[in-house]
């Protein structure tokens, strides 16, 4: 194996603001700890949260990088002394709290899966989403066979893989989107039914699509005035989980509905969660989700990738919310 150099390439943050404050910048590679493994990184996912981090708004949790970036794939070329598993030359995909859009980056032994024949650019479009959506939608949230799911956002990337996992396990899906291009794509992935945001009222047209009852389950990710509408759109014992805010993480809401319709409404987020929290949802897409993306059953609905360099353009495309799925890095 090629010997690893002492510096890289990676992409700063120079200050707060909009993508032009992504800069490539010289970085010592870093070492791995006993429990780490050395990824030389062959692509980045792009995500919602590293937007917010470039805004500053959401900022790293202590320890970890201030390189953004929150998933990758590429091949280890060096391990820690306590890493049994994996070895050096092995393909993988891994979580991390960041030091992504670099060259080479870190991750915990728990937060790394096999790359299991994937091409790179779908391999680092994998665990921020799928871990994202696993835990929200199949252990926080309990969708079961049957039930319907309401997926606001239903063309992101989250968005897309909440459809194709939740139409494999049996759920009904509803989605929103913002044009009818994005309808049609989130159709095509499964969606019973797409419903435009912008031209029709997706309360009422949820309560049409499930015969009056309501979603059992809602994932949201926009917040401010959804939150109540969400209430109104769920059925009785239903569940809202919330996962992010991209309208106002404040609202004005009439409690009175989730009592009387005996709602749940939780959330989470994953950045700031123990290593242990995510070595165990690792462990369960591994043996539930993992297969399916071996055998193609479902897969990262990848938009564009650009390069390492490129990050500005990838945040601003990003920005103007008109991809549909994933927008990748290749280092």
């Amino acid at each position: 194996m090629p010997a690893i150099p002492t510096r890289m390439t990676v992409i700063g943050i120079k200050e707060p603001g909009g993508p032009e404050v992504l800069v490539p910048e010289q970085r010592d590679v870093p070492q791995p700890a006993a429990d780490e493994v050395l990824i030389k990184v062959a692509a980045a996912g792009v995500n919602r949260p590293d937007v917010a981090q470039r805004q500053g708004v959401y900022p790293p949790p202590p320890g970890a990088s201030d390189i953004p970036g929150l998933e990758l794939a590429g091949e280890i070329v060096a391990v820690g002394s306590a890493v049994k598993r994996w070895k050096e030359g092995d393909r993988v995909m891994a979580l991390v709290s960041g030091g992504g859009y670099a060259e080479y980056c870190v991750a915990h032994v728990g937060h790394i899966l096999p790359v299991s024949g994937l091409p790179m650019v779908e391999a680092a479009a994998v665990p921020e989403t799928f871990f994202t959506v696993w835990h929200n939608v199949f252990e926080r949230g309990a969708l079961k066979a049957g039930e319907s799911l309401l997926v606001h956002g239903g063309s992101s990337g989250i968005g897309t893989t909440a459809i194709q996992l939740a139409k494999h396990f049996g759920a009904r899906v509803i989605v929103t989107a913002g044009s009818e291009d994005k309808c049609d794509a989130c159709r095509k992935l499964g969606a019973d039914l797409a419903i435009n945001y912008k031209t029709q009222d997706f309360v009422a047209e949820v309560k049409k699509f499930t015969d009056k009852k309501g979603a059992e389950l809602v994932l949201d990710m926009v917040g401010g005035s959804y939150i109540e509408r969400n209430y109104e759109a769920a059925a009785v014992e239903g569940r809202i989980v919330q996962i992010a805010f991209q309208g106002s993480p404040k609202a004005t809401v009439d409690f009175r509905r989730l009592m009387l319709k005996r709602l749940h409404h939780t959330g989470s987020t994953l950045r700031a969660r123990a290593v242990a929290d995510k070595a165990a949802i690792r462990d369960a897409i591994e043996t539930h989700v993992l297969p399916l993306l071996a055998a193609g059953t479902v897969k990262p609905l990848i938009y564009k990738t650009f390069p390492l360099k490129e990050a500005a353009a990838a945040h601003a495309l990003m920005e103007s919310s008109t991809h549909i799925g994933k927008i990748v890095l290749e280092a």
